[in-house]
């Protein structure tokens, strides 16, 4: 399965077997840009990582800031190769990704490759566990991840300017340039990112002999403009386009002797937004369309494959204070997806018409804060209906609980009903329930400043969809899957004067076991869903003194089974990673020099069978700021 090694026959393979100080989102404290989130899930459990570790990590791409900052697992076929999430034991199928409010997963697959988001493009980043169906909509089911850029500022003219650059191990090379011009109405932004890297680690195989990692090298480039123009205040309108392009080579698995095997994946997303506000009301409008392109080709093979997918998206909201103590949400979405069908003049469509509602209210002095939300979503002309209900509760001035309940429900994907071959039109919707629930402590005495955050959860999904066969493999129905486990944050900082040590420990325990099963005498009844460990963690313990950043963490990844009888698994690992950050000035200009070491301790591991990782490698960067005089 694994030797599938095109971007869409490795997804399927996926679907088969499927900071530091950081800032936590709590009933009303606003840290995303998302008005749906804001105020109407006071329930949710949502974590925004904090600027300082985004600076730190602009030089790589989200899957290693979400693989060692965050109990996510993200499973990675390695430098080259697709990475995908893994939010308490769900599919990738099963989790967001959304950029600025809009869904970025690729129309056919119903996924995102977080390996292709670089860092450099985000002003916040922010993780939601478990469902929000109601608020996100349908195919919500394990948890999304926010991308979001900053919201324009508009004040007298101001021109920014900064350059990075940086080099690191295995021919690694890449560079970024990004601007702003500010007027008293206008506003303009540009960042561009370019990447080479020949990827050649050495690596042993199944036999123990050392090899050198061949056919990988990879280039990419990106570009992301923006542009808004303030109307009156508070009444502004915006315009956004993001265009990448990665060109890489797919190294051999460890059971293949040699790969002629590219791939080049392209996307363009255009968003256009409006937003205005006064003190009781806001309109906001927005509409996107984003086209995803790949191309694959093995020559050794005879294969070239063309795959390009289509998506528009549109929602219109209005936002309105009812009280001191209540607000009222009304949005309507339109999803459209479309794919042609590689030799064939066919096009296959899936569209989703929606209309959602959210209440939120608040009792005894804000202590106590009740979200409602519904929504009624049709789907290629099929109905659907998703409650949920979330609340938080201030027991004490440092003690706060908080619960979630949601329904969910996924369609199946457009690749998964008619990819070619092995399709399945007859694919029944994923639909089941989740519910979580938590406390958060924050606790400050003298110079400490205590962060313990706990989370139980539990989902059970019907119809749960997985890719069986041998030749070909089509998606089926399995009856039940039950995910459910603990998760904790935690966090100590002491801080005087000048200095501030920190020490951080996330850990997560996750059992996502078929339930039940359609097919007769399936092995899989009990047994863990597979990729999805039992335990992970990070640590995070570093210091900073005025400029100077450091920061070590260390993960752990547990067991993880490779297949649906628990037969065959690849060990726990663990990796030790290195942060440096140093800031300073220079002419009136600020630097900032940026350093990684990741695997410091040189393991051998394999986060998906047969794809080796790499040992110890680095990267440093410069950054240097033209501050506006």
């Amino acid at each position: 399965m694994i030797a599938l090694s095109s971007f869409t026959d490795v997804t399927n393979a996926q679907q088969i077997q499927d900071t530091l100080h950081e800032v936590k989102v709590i009933g009303k404290q606003d840290k995303t840009n998302d008005i749906r989130i804001n105020g109407f899930a006071p329930g949710q459990k949502i974590k925004t990582i904090d600027s300082t570790t985004l600076q730190q990590y602009r030089l790589q791409n989200i899957a290693s800031l979400l693989s060692q900052q965050v109990p996510v697992f993200v499973k990675s076929y390695g430098f080259n190769g697709l990475a995908t999430l893994n939010f308490r034991g769900a599919s990738a199928a099963q989790s967001q990704v959304l950029w600025n409010g809009v869904p970025i997963q690729n129309a056919a697959l119903g996924i995102a490759d977080v390996s292709t988001l670089p860092v450099l493009f985000a002003d916040k980043v922010s993780v939601i566990y478990g469902s929000s169906g109601a608020l996100l909509g349908s195919g919500n089911v394990g948890g999304a991840l926010l991308i979001e850029n900053t919201l324009p500022v508009f004040d007298t003219a101001r021109t920014t300017c900064a350059v990075t650059a940086a080099m690191g191990s295995f021919g690694q090379y890449l560079g970024g340039l990004n601007g702003s011009i500010t007027r008293h109405r206008w506003y303009f932004s540009a960042n561009l990112f370019a990447q080479t890297a020949q990827n050649d680690f050495k690596y042993t195989d199944e036999t123990g002999k050392e090899k050198t990692l061949q056919n990988s090298h990879l280039k990419s480039g990106a570009i992301l403009a923006r542009a808004a123009y303030k109307i009156a205040e508070r009444n502004i309108i915006s315009l956004s386009a993001w265009y990448q392009q990665y060109n890489r080579q797919i190294p051999p698995a460890l059971f293949e002797q040699a790969s002629v095997k590219q791939q080049v994946d392209g996307s363009l997303r255009l968003l256009l937004d409006w937003k205005k506000e006064n003190d009781k009301s806001t309109w906001y409008a927005k509409g996107a369309f984003t086209r995803d392109y790949l191309h694959y080709s093995d020559s050794a093979a005879s294969i070239i494959s063309d795959n390009v997918s289509y998506q528009y998206y549109q929602e219109v909201g209005w936002k309105r204070l009812i009280s001191q103590h209540s607000n009222l949400l009304i949005f309507a979405p339109v999803q459209l997806s479309w794919i042609d069908i590689e030799d064939s003049n066919k096009i296959k469509q899936q569209s989703r018409v929606a209309l959602a509602a959210a209440y939120d209210i608040s009792f005894f002095q804000s202590r106590l804060n009740i979200a409602v939300n519904a929504r009624g979503e049709v789907i290629d002309q099929q109905s659907i209906f998703l409650p949920g209900v979330d609340a938080s509760y201030k027991l004490t001035r440092w003690l706060n609980l908080r619960a979630n309940v949601q329904r969910t429900y996924r369609v199946p994907t457009l690749n998964e009903l008619y990819y070619v071959p092995g399709g399945n039109p007859s694919l029944k919707p994923e639909q089941g329930w989740n519910e979580d629930a938590g406390y958060i402590a924050k606790i400050k005495w003298g110079n400490f400043s205590v962060y313990h955050d706990l989370s139980v959860y539990n989902r059970l999904i019907n119809n749960w969809v997985i890719w069986l066969g041998g030749a070909i493999w089509t998606p089926h129905n399995i009856a039940a899957v039950n995910s459910r486990g603990v998760e904790t944050e935690n966090n100590i900082v002491w801080e005087r004067g000048n200095w501030k040590i920190h020490l951080g420990i996330n850990t997560s325990y996750v059992v996502a076991t078929t339930q039940s099963s359609y097919q007769p005498n399936d092995n899989s009844v009990g047994k863990q869903i597979p990729y999805t460990p039992l335990y992970n963690g990070q640590l995070n313990f570093g210091f900073s003194y005025k400029r100077l950043y450091i920061n070590y963490n260390h993960t752990y990844t547990g067991y993880r089974y490779i297949t649906s009888d628990e037969s065959e698994y690849l060990t726990p690992y663990q990796t030790g990673n290195m942060q440096v950050m140093y800031n300073s000035f220079l002419l009136r200009h600020a630097i900032q020099v940026i350093g990684q070491c990741n695997n410091l301790w040189n393991q051998t591991y394999q986060v998906v069978a047969y794809r080796p990782m790499p040992g110890i490698n680095a990267l440093i960067g410069i950054k240097y700021n033209f501050l506006d005089k």
